[in-house]
């Protein structure tokens, strides 16, 4: 459901204020801008004829730990200044961390978070225009559905009422136990993407009026976005399970990560249109009208969450497959070979976010009710790549 854009009433109170898994996410051994054009498969080249490759094996070395004892950290976003915001999924507050010194600042809590299994407050994502509005949008789980909402982030106030009240730009996205989707990221047309799980009824999946289990393509205000491929739809592909991973490349190829059942997880090359398979098909399916995924793992290796893309690839983050996936795909002619790195060093990986160059922040999450915390969990890790 989405609402009447709200940008006048938005500018003028920003000017006011401004002036002040195989049945979850991976549970362990007891756990678990245009469409490119696209080749015979059905799916786009994995680079431009000519596009330099990234080395055949690549590399990635945990650098320093930013900082520590984070609770069900879920969502991350780069404020312009290199600091990060940081959402807790169980606890609703989103907290400023300083990208030099890891120091802590929790901006507030967020209303209306309603925490209940996978679900709570999840992805966070910096308006397009932060640098004047200075917007936080956030998808969070309520007591009646999943939602977006922003956010004015006043900095000067003090610690814990530096968040305005929510303003709801989108709602009515289904919510469950399990299978909430949750991440957000505004993609190169400067339109917010949204990864939405199918809450663990897979009829959704399929069902093209539903918002489960699909990708959804928005204005900021929360409108369908204008040329989206079902008319008047918020919907921007279908038949997935479970999306919480979204990443651009440099050719604006659209990435997404996806949660498998109990065979295969995915990484996808995400098509204005396309028909991902589930429930009908998981993992590379070759079946017509079905988008089969550029790669896939058992989902004891997998369970992602969280994608990036830096030095040419993208970097995924696996809950119970616990390690960092790296896969090449600019100027790769061919299917590309997975390389994973950190397997069983830091638990379970949440979270990934190119921070320029050859640096990535990565968050684990062991204090998400499915992992063994210890001490100083859970973190924000920085990782050089290649």
């Amino acid at each position: 459901m989405r609402r009447p854009a709200v940008t006048a009433v938005l500018a003028a109170a920003s000017l006011v204020f401004a002036a002040g898994c195989s049945s979850g996410e991976g549970d362990g051994p007891d756990r678990r801008e245009s469409p490119p054009a696209t080749d015979e498969s059905g799916r786009s080249p994995t680079g431009k004829p000519g596009a330099e490759a990234p080395p055949e094996k690549g590399s990635a070395e945990v650098t320093r730990t930013l900082t520590t004892d984070l609770k069900s950290p879920w969502g991350l976003a780069a404020l312009p200044d290199g600091d990060l915001l940081v959402s807790s999924r169980d606890e609703g507050t989103i907290t400023r961390v300083d990208g030099t010194s890891g120091k802590k600042t929790e901006l507030g809590s967020v209303p209306g978070v309603s925490p209940a299994g996978e679900g709570g407050l999840m992805g966070l994502a910096l308006s397009p225009t932060y640098a004047s509005d200075h917007l936080v949008y956030a998808y969070f789980t309520t007591e009646s559905d999943n939602r977006i909402a922003r956010m004015l982030y006043d900095e000067k106030k003090p610690e814990g009422e530096q968040l305005g009240a929510p303003d709801t730009v989108f709602k009515g996205i289904p919510k469950g136990t399990i299978h909430n989707g949750g991440r957000i990221a505004f993609g190169p047309d400067k339109m917010l993407y949204a990864g939405a799980g199918e809450t663990g009824d897979t009829d959704l999946a399929q069902d093209k009026k539903s918002l489960g289990g699909k990708i959804l393509r928005l204005t900021p205000d929360g409108e369908p976005a204008p040329d989206n491929p079902f008319g008047d739809s918020p919907v921007y592909s279908y038949g997935h399970r479970n999306v919480q991973g979204l990443a651009w490349d440099e050719q604006k190829r659209l990435w997404a990560s996806e949660f498998g059942q109990n065979t295969w997880d995915e990484l996808n090359e995400i098509t204005s249109g396309g028909n991902y398979g589930w429930p009908d098909a998981e993992g590379k399916a070759g079946e017509e009208g079905f988008r089969d995924p550029v790669a896939q793992w058992k989902t004891s290796e997998a369970s992602p969450s969280g994608v990036a893309y830096a030095k040419g690839s993208v970097w995924m983050a696996g809950l119970r497959g616990e390690r960092l996936w790296r896969i090449p795909v600019r100027g790769v002619d061919g299917e590309p070979e997975p390389q994973a790195f950190l397997k069983g060093e830091y638990g379970r990986l949440r979270t990934v976010l190119a921070a320029g160059g050859d640096k990535l922040w990565v968050v684990t999450n062991e204090t998400d009710s499915r992992g063994t915390p210890q001490k100083g969990d859970d973190k924000i890790l920085e990782v050089r790549v290649s």
